[in-house]
């Protein structure tokens, strides 16, 4: 078991809550409509793939840990290049912040991160334990 990753997890975890929440009670009022989409899709992504570096930390033990290892370590990066990304847009428009628009452009290399970390745990799971 990854103990590293459970606790990340954990708190990754806790962080999208508490981010949730404050999408869904304090945005509301001060951005627009699609810039809320945004931040959930962020939040929704985020709170996925704590799950996934959580199953990447259990899966540790039994399966490929050099594997599983790089799924956890893209999960992390995903959620801080996608969800933050989409975070930091969120932030840029409540405040009407200008000149750091091209930050959009970060948010599919999250993405891609993601998909890494989802290939890298399915090799984990196709290797005996090593």
């Amino acid at each position: 078991m990854h103990k590293r990753f459970l606790i990340i997890a954990s708190l990754l975890s806790c962080l999208a809550v508490i981010l949730g929440a404050f999408g869904a009670h304090g945005l509301k009022a001060i951005v627009p409509v699609e810039s809320l989409s945004s931040f959930e899709t962020g939040v929704r992504y985020h709170i996925f793939h704590g799950f996934a570096l959580a199953i990447a930390g259990f899966a540790s033990q039994r399966f490929s840990f050099k594997w599983t290892r790089y799924a956890g370590y893209f999960f992390i990066t995903g959620i801080i290049l996608f969800s933050g990304s989409l975070y930091a847009l969120t932030l840029m428009k409540a405040t009407d912040t200008v000149g750091l628009n091209g930050i959009g452009i970060i948010t599919p290399i999250g993405g891609l991160f993601f998909i890494a970390g989802w290939l890298a745990l399915a090799r984990a799971f196709s290797l005996k334990n090593a």
